[in-house]
């Protein structure tokens, strides 16, 4: 079993930054694409983010592109979600999430919330403007 706890989230001023973090336990990490999720309320929960394995592809959402770097850290089991220039939009419940089959992330998988084997409990972002 895996245990997914993100961390990072706040009340941020629109323009700043945050970084959030998804650790990891219960397996290696490394066995495991990494998905970013968020759902403001309201909403349906919308893909945000994606990343390999091993770190070397990554896939971001339309609404983030540019702006969120998605990382990892496999030796330290834990994942990463760099958010920059927020707006008010950006204001949600952010989740982290385990693939266990799927090797480099592609936008016809990645976005689906079914693809993902384990979720985190999500952590909420404000971003007040």
């Amino acid at each position: 079993q895996v245990q997914l706890v993100e961390s990072g989230g706040g009340l941020v001023q629109a323009g700043g930054f945050r970084r959030l973090s998804c650790a990891a336990s219960g397996r290696p990490l490394s066995w495991f694409a990494m998905g970013w999720f968020r759902q403001a309320p309201g909403k349906d929960r919308e893909f945000v983010a994606a990343i390999s394995w091993s770190g070397g592809s990554t896939l971001y959402g339309d609404s983030v592109k540019g702006r969120f770097t998605v990382s990892r850290d496999n030796a330290r089991n834990t994942g990463y979600l760099e958010m920059n220039y927020l707006n008010v939009e950006d204001t949600a419940v952010y989740y982290c999430a385990l693939d266990q089959t799927m090797n480099i992330p592609t936008r016809d998988r990645s976005t689906v919330l079914a693809e993902y084997d384990y979720w985190g409990q999500g952590t909420q972002v404000t971003v007040s403007s």
